[in-house]
């Protein structure tokens, strides 16, 4: 869909500089999603590795982070291998509810209800990062994050949307929970993509 170069707004590696290769097609179609334009891939152009790699050079850093959509609708072993070989930290951005492909440095599982992560997904995890839209959600975050690995980071993200209303209740949550974080989305406080 798209490829930008900005900081990474939210997570482990928030406020890092970072090279965005954001993968169009979605077939998770969460209702709360800031991307929807990505849900159908037909209506986005089509690049190689080649051009991908390419593009990814122009820029000093060397983290590059695949996102959506869902960007594991696609094998990303070719893309993962061209990029490693000039030198790229990999990180994925996923629901994981498609299957596992690519060589990653950092595994983001952001599941959600509306399809549920294969259970590879959940055992590669790195971080766990669950937006919480209501109350029910923090139950539903702890389900996972029994699933996770011991090393995995745990994150709690407030619904943009319905920060205002959310974003206390994470504070509250995570004070009684410590082994929870806060991942804050500080792209959009700072507005950068």
């Amino acid at each position: 869909m798209e490829m930008f170069y900005t900081l990474q707004g939210e997570g482990y590696h928030q406020g890092k500089a970072a090279y965005f290769i954001r993968l169009a097609g979605c077939d998770v179609g969460c209702v709360w999603c800031d991307v929807k334009e990505s849900w159908d891939a037909s209506k986005h152009p089509v690049f190689s590795v080649e051009e991908i790699v390419s593009n990814a050079l122009a820029h000093p850093a060397r983290l590059a982070i695949i996102t959506g959509g869902e960007p594991l609708l696609y094998n990303l072993d070719a893309l993962t291998t061209a990029l490693k070989k000039v030198g790229f930290e990999l990180n994925i951005e996923t629901s994981g509810s498609s299957p596992m492909s690519g060589n990653w440095d950092w595994v983001c599982l952001s599941p959600k209800k509306f399809k549920a992560p294969l259970t590879e997904s959940i055992q590669a995890a790195s971080e766990l990062k669950v937006v919480i839209f209501n109350t029910h959600d923090f139950e539903w975050a702890e389900t996972y994050a029994k699933q996770v690995s011991p090393n995995c980071k745990l994150y709690l993200q407030p619904e943009w949307d319905k920060s205002n209303e959310i974003t206390p209740l994470v504070i509250e949550y995570i004070k009684a929970h410590p082994k929870w974080e806060l991942s804050a989305q500080l792209h959009k406080y700072i507005q950068v993509p």
